[in-house]
């Protein structure tokens, strides 16, 4: 009994109509793409219903990848070029059976390949392309391809000596170039915030920072390492010549379709040049309040803050705590065709629609002070500051919310509270920031518990009790990621916000205008809602997002203010 063709058995499941497959039908013919990718591609039909079909049709099981965890050993057993050549990948080793899940089960030379390679009996399951090439992604490392990389640039020089008509290979088939290629997209897959190469005497290192941590990612050859560096430093516009003094540079790539900007900044060391590039993507642009890890209750007041029509309003934090983000997400939801809004910014991280930006230049002249009393003759409705370093540019900033414009600016502090006096600090008069400070938030960025790894544990009793936590640690279900594939092993996932925020009202001004001390602002905060860092971390820590330790560690002075810890978590709400 002959079997029934995928379309037909697509319109008996009712998932397409007669009409659809006759379109369809006539589009394989003159484009030469299989049915199932044109129903896909036209929203007719998902890649789940087609898999579904398929696998009733041929017998064969359907798998999920995303509910897999595959064992390293088992994905050692196919090559990476020929995973993604037959877009492949191998799910289970009993014996000697090798089971594959295959985007095309039909596919007897890929299946004649791999019985060569693996000298296995081959076993077929089907699963849709885009699981298959996110899995790929997931379990074969940079070094794997870049194995794959390496071996045929060699190949392609021993043709080239070979055959003394070889024709010369173009730029973008180069290994070099292909191999910068490569870790630049691991990295942005990775969701890596930079990327370090490092020369030492005898190898050259690549590490990605995920999550904050730096982890070791791949060891191109030695040999490679003043081709790798003029690739990136000719894509940069840098001086490939000059190998004495740092550098620093931009780039853009596309990785999937999306735009991605790079800073690029060099640095002579005694084993070469040392290359740190800075991956901008500008899908993190696209974040809300709430993703961003703000509390729900907060999220009211700073939108409230933020759309005053004069005052300075500050986020503070230390290097790589988030306060670009904060700052951009909240310019954009204030922007409109109705504001001018100019920044200053050194540098520029993320074009911005609707919005001027400034690109600070101290060697020609363009500091922030000269740049603000330029900016205020363009009559800006806002202000963007990116940092405020300095006695002249923290007196211009106060100056102008006292003249009809909303400032937004950063300071490096270590919580809220220590921003308004480390601008007392800077010599800005009491009266001053009493009158021209709207607000101060204070942020950290923690590592979040893997989801698909994280358990039920008992913290060691020195952070319970450094925690506050001696009385509550029962009532508490403490959580933590003990690793996995989807991880790699280190047991956190994406990174989330922990903020604390004090808006100035009238009593926090008038302690302000006295001198009043740190605690005693804080003190008084309190009675407005004010809660610190560590109390605010307390919400994420009883809801299992993250755990203890990584909360203590990015909250490192929380003895120096909090209160009994219970007053937070049996008031504790959905963030």
């Amino acid at each position: 009994m002959a079997r029934k063709k995928i379309g037909d058995m697509l319109c008996e499941h009712g998932l397409i109509t007669q009409a659809q497959l006759e379109e369809a039908l006539i589009i394989q013919e003159q484009s030469g793409v299989r049915l199932g990718e044109v129903l896909v591609n036209k929203g007719h039909i998902t890649e789940n219903e087609l898999v579904g079909v398929m696998a009733e049709r041929l017998t064969i099981p359907k798998v999920s990848l995303d509910m897999m965890v595959i064992d390293p050993a088992v994905i050692s057993l196919v090559p990476v070029e020929i995973a993604r050549r037959y877009t492949l990948v191998p799910i289970f080793a009993i014996g000697n059976t090798l089971t594959l899940a295959m985007e095309d089960p039909l596919n007897i030379i890929a299946i004649d390949e791999i019985r060569y390679q693996t000298g296995s009996e081959i076993k077929r399951s089907i699963a849709t392309s885009t699981e298959i090439k996110d899995a790929i992604n997931q379990y074969y490392t940079v070094a794997d391809s870049m194995d794959e990389i390496i071996g045929t640039g060699k190949q392609n020089k021993q043709n080239k000596v070979a055959s003394s008509v070889a024709q010369k290979p173009s730029e973008a088939d180069s290994p070099v170039v292909k191999l910068v290629d490569l870790i630049i997209s691991k990295a942005v897959k990775a969701k890596a915030s930079d990327i370090h190469i490092e020369p030492d005497e005898t190898t050259l290192r690549v590490r990605y920072r995920v999550n904050g941590i730096m982890r070791e990612e791949a060891d191109p050859p030695k040999s490679m390492q003043n081709e790798i560096v003029s690739r990136i430093k000719v894509s940069s516009n840098l001086d490939v010549s000059e190998k004495r003094l740092p550098q620093d540079g931009r780039m853009g790539v596309m990785i999937d379709n999306n735009p991605i900007d790079l800073r690029v900044s060099t640095l002579p060391t005694i084993h070469g040049e040392k290359i740190v590039i800075r991956i901008l993507d500008r899908r993190n642009l696209m974040l809300t309040f709430k993703q961003l890890g703000i509390r729900s209750r907060m999220i009211e007041q700073w939108n409230n803050l933020i759309r005053k029509p004069e005052g300075l309003v500050l986020i503070s934090g230390p290097t790589s705590s988030g306060k670009t983000s904060t700052l951009y997400t909240s310019l954009l939801e204030v922007n409109s065709m109705e504001k001018n809004i100019i920044t200053v910014e050194d540098p520029v991280e993320f074009s911005l629609p609707l919005i001027n930006q400034i690109q600070i230049n101290e060697k020609a002249g363009l500091t922030f002070p000269s740049t603000l009393r330029s900016m205020l003759r363009q009559n800006p409705d806002i202000i963007m500051i990116g940092e405020i370093r300095d006695k002249e540019t923290a007196q211009m900033a106060v100056r102008s919310s006292m003249t009809g414009h909303l400032v937004f600016s950063t300071i490096h502090t270590n919580d809220a509270a220590s921003a308004i006096t480390r601008l007392i600090d800077m010599g800005v008069e009491p009266y001053l920031v009493a009158s021209a400070l709207n607000g101060v938030v204070a942020q950290r960025l923690v590592r979040k518990n893997c989801e698909h790894c994280r358990e039920v544990y008992e913290p060691l009793k020195q952070l319970i009790q450094r925690a506050n936590l001696e009385e509550l640690a029962g009532a508490i279900e403490f959580k933590k990621g003990v690793g996995c594939t989807h991880c790699r092993q280190s047991g956190f996932g994406d990174l989330t916000g922990i903020f604390e925020m004090i808006e100035i009202s009238p009593p926090i001004a008038e302690q302000i205008l006295e001198g009043s001390s740190l605690a005693g602002i804080r003190e008084t905060a309190r009675n407005f809602g004010y809660l610190p860092l560590f109390e605010a971390g307390l919400e994420k820590l009883t809801a299992g997002e993250i755990c203890l330790e990584e909360l203590l560690s990015q909250t490192s002075n929380i003895e120096d203010y909090f209160a009994p810890a219970k007053n937070v978590i049996s008031n504790a709400q959905p963030v």
